[in-house]
């Protein structure tokens, strides 16, 4: 079996599977908002769409349900776009070429957006039921979720009518998460002065690649190579022992995904290139050993290229080169609230260095907004001691943990009555939107839950078919025991 249309539940899957066949990158999701209103004209349910692009489905509760809480299915309309670099896909026109593998459903050469169609595709097919018992239902389908939230920043008072919020877009069934962590992006600008190329040098390509990257919150952990990381590393112990010229640098091209890929030009002193090539191999046996365990496919090479008319000056470099070497990076501190949570971290997602102007991208992740805070300006200072330009912007706050929440009570309950055993209580190191829809409806008893997924905002996205069915299951029975309004 090869078409994911087969699988169970098929309601679902067949809407997951047409939406792996509409583009939709960050900020380019106008043929999913497209779409979610001919599937709400389609089933006559009362659908909106409020002014940043959010859309929203009503569907009244099913008979001798009426009495129950109103429930708010929330999930977003966009997914990352990463592909491999051999893998010719343009995420804005392509669809997405989905492969059963084994037990897993993933995509060819690129991200599957499992996160979060899993989670859209599930409440479609609530929406689209006949025989599915349930109270009165809203689903909030929000936009640009991966690169800013700008849907749930633009969210209105007085839009939602329910009491129970169930976020579908976490990413480990059994798994029921009752906080997450806030976010702030550092962004970093300079501008530098270019120098004409010396002479008597030769110019090499660096390259890193093949690292796993990832999520960067649910992945930061886990031990990987950050490429821009190991680049800049590489680059300041190659200015030190070979006197090596920058002309131009770039890394990762996503501020939500450990950078998976980096590059440098560099100039070499003619006479030391031999020796120069024999470093570079140093370096890659170097950090393959380093990374032996999360990082078995890392590539670390250098090619021989034209000269490049122009280098960065000699200050600039050696304040840039150290500035990035130095930056904080992945995990600052783990919670003492939650066992093995992380608690602050950040990820330096982009780089790039060309034509004189130089930019560095952050994410600072934190479940403690004061932490979250302090990172950012630790990160800050770093760059404002080479005079860069530093920004904070895009903030958002954490949710914070409620242990006595009513639905976490209800579902634990209906989990163990149906598999067995009691769900795990966990928060998430990512950036829900349950944070900032709790800041506009306070009152909501929030969740979040969903089926297994594995390297989110990778290539090597893929999800779980059983716990997809599962994860369906589980949502089917809670909705059977919504408790009664008060």
């Amino acid at each position: 079996m090869s078409d994911i249309r087969n699988l169970e539940p098929k309601q679902l899957w067949n809407f997951f599977h047409e939406i792996t066949q509409i583009p939709r990158p960050s900020k380019y999701e106008q043929g999913m908002i497209k779409y979610m209103k001919e599937f709400g004209k389609k089933h006559n349910l009362e659908t909106t769409v409020d002014k940043v692009g959010n859309v929203i489905i009503r569907k009244p509760a099913t008979k001798s349900m009426e009495n129950r809480k109103g429930v708010i299915f929330q999930t977003h309309l966009d997914m990352v776009p990463q592909k491999n670099s051999d893998k010719k896909h343009d995420f804005k026109k392509d669809p997405i070429e989905t492969i059963i593998d084994g037990e897993w459903v993933r995509a060819n050469g690129t991200t599957l957006g499992a996160d979060n169609g899993i989670g859209v595709a599930s409440a479609m097919a609530v929406l689209a039921s006949k025989d599915i018992a349930h109270g009165p239902i809203e689903a909030l389908f929000t936009i640009d979720e991966e690169t800013g939230m700008t849907g749930v920043f633009g969210l209105k008072k007085g839009l939602l009518k329910g009491d129970i919020l169930m976020n579908l877009d976490s990413e480990d069934e059994g798994e029921l998460y009752v906080g997450c962590a806030g976010g702030i992006d550092v962004n970093v600008t300079k501008d530098y002065t270019e120098e004409k190329s010396p002479k008597g040098m030769v110019a090499f390509r660096i390259i890193a690649k093949g690292l796993k990257g990832g999520h960067s919150g649910v992945d930061i952990a886990m031990g990987r190579a950050n490429s821009n990381k190991i680049m800049f590393r590489f680059l300041m112990q190659a200015e030190s022992d070979f006197g090596i010229r920058l002309a131009e640098a770039a890394g990762g091209d996503l501020r939500n995904a450990i950078p998976r890929e980096s590059y440098s030009i560099v100039l070499v002193p003619e006479t030391k290139a031999k020796e120069f090539e024999k470093f570079v191999k140093g370096y890659e046996k170097m950090y393959r050993a380093e990374f032996s365990d999360t990082e078995p496919d890392l590539k670390f090479l250098a090619e021989k290229i034209v000269i490049p008319s122009k280098v960065m000056n000699k200050s600039d470099q050696y304040k840039i080169i150290r500035a990035l070497f130095a930056c904080p990076n992945g995990v600052q501190r783990i919670s003492q609230a939650m066992k093995g949570l992380v608690e602050t971290s950040n990820n330096l997602a982009i780089v790039k260095c060309k034509g004189g102007k130089f930019e560095a991208y952050n994410l600072c992740r934190s479940s403690v907004d004061s932490a979250k805070e302090a990172t950012a300006w630790k990160i800050a200072a770093v760059f404002h001691l080479i005079n860069a330009e530093v920004k904070l912007e895009g903030g958002y706050p954490g949710w914070k943990p409620d242990m006595k929440s009513p639905i976490l009570k209800t579902m634990s309950d209906v989990y163990k009555d149906m598999f067995g055993n009691v769900p795990e209580k966990k928060a998430i190191h990512a950036g829900l939107e349950c944070g900032l829809i709790g800041g506009v409806y306070p009152n909501l008893d929030m969740i979040s839950f969903g089926p297994t997924i594995r390297y989110p905002h990778s290539p090597d996205e893929k999800v779980d078919i059983a716990s997809v069915r599962k994860f369906w299951e589980f949502l089917v029975g809670t909705l059977k025991h919504i408790p009664v309004k008060s």
